[in-house]
């Protein structure tokens, strides 16, 4: 044991902090927090909205950017904020759709190494060093999310809503799937594997909903919306306050 306690002790990281990284770490709350109250204070007002997600690998001519953009066009033109993440493909898409309707078109901009960033049809436009940061922006004011096909990000961001909604940390909002084909072996997957072997529960399907064209989308938030309306319930509001 004594061998043990020694050989731990030798651990890097058991030896004393350095002050020039705890220095700079130190710093990076503050850029934190900016990000934080820009986000909150520039979008306090967009509701109610809806946060689109899918490719960045979609080109202008590819039929998921042609949905995505017919989709925030009649979200837009219905009376939603459209929000997505600023970048090129399907968000660009959603961003273009909504910049030609008649409510903003928001782009949560994320800084990444290697690719651009920021589309041309932002009416507000932020920009996030950190992903963590930046999901909180999307969920806060969204009254339901529009996921399209898309990569690791996109699925990124799919988890994320639910297992905020399944846990209760944030309200219940529609979750809508577009383009049935490219979902239904991830929900197969779901139904065989995850409610089979007990990982979620039966009723946790309920969380999604599969749709593909723009009426249908804008149609299904409506009659979600249709005996409450589109402002959190006070109890709601304490719940977004800890996401």
């Amino acid at each position: 044991m004594a061998a043990d306690k020694l050989h731990k002790m030798a651990h890097p990281g058991m030896a004393p902090v350095d002050d020039t990284l705890l220095n700079r770490e130190s710093w990076k709350i503050f850029q934190i927090m900016a990000e934080f109250v820009e986000g909150f204070e520039r979008l306090a007002q967009i509701k109610p909205s809806v946060s689109i997600f899918g490719s960045a690998r979609a080109g202008t001519d590819h039929p998921y950017y042609q949905s995505a953009e017919a989709i925030a066009h009649a979200l837009s033109q219905a009376g939603f904020s459209v929000v997505s993440g600023g970048g090129p493909g399907i968000m660009e898409a959603a961003n273009k759709g909504a910049y030609e309707g008649k409510s903003p078109s928001i782009g949560l901009n994320i800084q990444l190494p290697h690719e651009p960033s920021g589309n041309g049809y932002q009416d507000i436009n932020l920009s996030f060093r950190h992903f963590f940061s930046r999901k909180v922006m999307f969920v806060k004011y969204a009254a339901a999310y529009v996921v399209l096909p898309g990569g690791f990000g996109t699925l990124d961001e799919l988890a994320e809503i639910l297992t905020l909604v399944q846990t209760g940390k944030t309200r219940r909002i529609p979750i809508i799937l577009v383009h049935r084909p490219f979902w239904e072996g991830l929900l197969e997957w779901f139904r065989t594997a995850l409610v089979d072997e007990g990982m979620i529960n039966p009723e946790d399907m309920e969380l999604v909903q599969v749709l593909d064209n723009p009426e249908e989308v804008v149609d299904a938030i409506f009659t979600h919306y249709e005996h409450r309306g589109f402002e959190p319930s006070a109890e709601e509001r304490e719940r977004l306050l800890d996401l």
